[in-house]
């Protein structure tokens, strides 16, 4: 039986290696740290299938400037790490050209409408359907300016065919009551979807893929090779024979892809939240605050607000600043959220320039694919994913034109 290692047991890895079980092979899943042990267990919950705008826009050029001059903003670069960011925020500017947004988000819409496609027959196959919420999301904005400024991104979404409704303040408590008076236009994506705790959910799939005879074991790959026959993994001092392998180690990617030659401009979103008790707000939907940066959402296991981007590597020591700062605009935003008891976290998010993940066959090997870099999207991409990686092991036809997502494109 094709034997294939799957590196990575967060919500792209764990997608991936049932993708690849559900086809007949045999798999074995590699973590340094275990299942939902990084930012898929504290992302904010999310399958954002409407978000077919690339992040890396002119829209966002524009704001960058000032939120930098916040070090406790919606994005910051920490002094010691600006140098080391620099080829990568060139490459994201460059990112930022209209013809290259334009391709971009031609991408980014296959994606996610493969997403949501493979999204509710992979959860009714591993159990988890009862996990899902349809309650949409409601994006809030604090002046006519800045209502106006979002409506070229809405008439995108409208163009592909995706519903929302704009509202006024009256409309916008009749949706969710407590929102501060200061904002006074909002719009309503209903297809806007949610896990009840992405912790719990990558747990789940863990643990289906061990009942169908899946094997996780936690150590920690060192270096990958692959030649005509087989991929070699080393991991804890042993080196592992494997006929494919698939690269899903979110912000551990790079170096790991680097071993098979490929130099691939990954970086790091520091991204933060507090989670509070399930009772310190009555929240109906997820509402998102995109002038500061980040969400409040609802889930089974308390009140998470979170987001915001800080471009710090791997290596610095957490800035929980952040989470403060962010917590105290929720309870100005939401009077009435009650902000103790809150339990902090910070992870890394694997982020490309062009905002796209990889998808696709190593230089070295088409037996080693790569599959990470989807930034703020992993949750939201990863049925597609899951679907994309088990088509180019197995050699089926892809079910979208993978070369967007070309681990060479760079």
């Amino acid at each position: 039986m094709t034997h294939v290692i799957v590196i990575g047991a967060g919500v792209i890895g764990l997608s991936s290696a049932l993708a690849l079980q559900a086809r007949g092979l045999r798999v074995t899943v590699l973590d340094r740290e275990g299942p939902a042990a990084g930012a898929s267990a504290g992302n904010a919950g999310a399958f954002a299938f409407t978000d077919i705008l690339p992040l890396a826009s002119p829209g966002l050029l524009r704001k960058a400037p000032g939120w930098l001059m916040d070090p406790l903003g919606p994005l910051s670069v920490p002094p010691r790490y600006a140098l080391r960011i620099a080829p990568w925020m060139f490459r994201f500017w460059r990112a930022c050209a209209p013809a290259r947004v334009a391709r971009s988000t031609v991408a980014q819409t296959a994606l996610m409408d493969l997403s949501r496609a493979e999204l509710e027959p992979f959860m009714a196959a591993t159990g988890t359907g009862h996990m899902l919420r349809k309650d949409g999301s409601l994006q809030v904005y604090e002046s006519q300016a800045e209502f106006d400024a979002s409506l070229p991104g809405w008439q995108a979404r409208a163009d592909h065919g995706i519903a929302f409704r704009h509202m006024d303040a009256e409309e916008m408590a009749q949706l969710q009551p407590g929102l501060a008076p200061r904002f006074t236009h909002g719009t309503f994506t209903p297809n806007w979807y949610s896990i009840a705790d992405p912790r719990l959910y990558v747990l789940a799939l863990a643990e289906r893929f061990r009942a169908a005879g899946g094997t996780i074991e936690q150590a920690q790959v060192t270096a990958l090779a692959a030649d005509g026959t087989g991929v070699t993994v080393t991991a804890a001092g042993r080196r592992r024979q494997a006929d494919h392998a698939v690269l899903a180690a979110g912000a551990h990617s790079k170096d790991l892809a680097r071993t098979l030659g490929d130099r691939i401009p990954l970086e790091t979103e520091r991204g933060y939240n507090t989670t509070l008790p399930a009772g310190a707000f009555d929240l109906r939907l997820q509402v998102i605050f995109g002038g500061h940066g980040f969400v409040v959402s609802r889930l089974s296991t308390g009140i998470r607000v979170g987001g915001a981007v800080e471009l710090g590597g791997l290596a610095l020591p957490p800035n929980f600043r952040r989470a403060e700062a962010m917590l105290a605009k929720a309870r100005t935003f939401l009077p009435g959220l009650n902000t103790e008891g809150g339990t902090q976290w910070m992870g890394f998010r694997p982020s490309l320039p062009d905002t796209l993940p990889v998808i696709g066959p190593a230089r070295a090997s088409t037996r080693v694919i790569h599959a990470f870099g989807h930034g703020h999207l992993g949750l939201t991409q990863s049925a597609g994913t899951a679907r994309l990686v088990a088509d180019l092991v197995t050699g089926a036809a892809p079910a979208i034109d993978p070369q967007h997502f070309s681990p060479q494109r760079f």
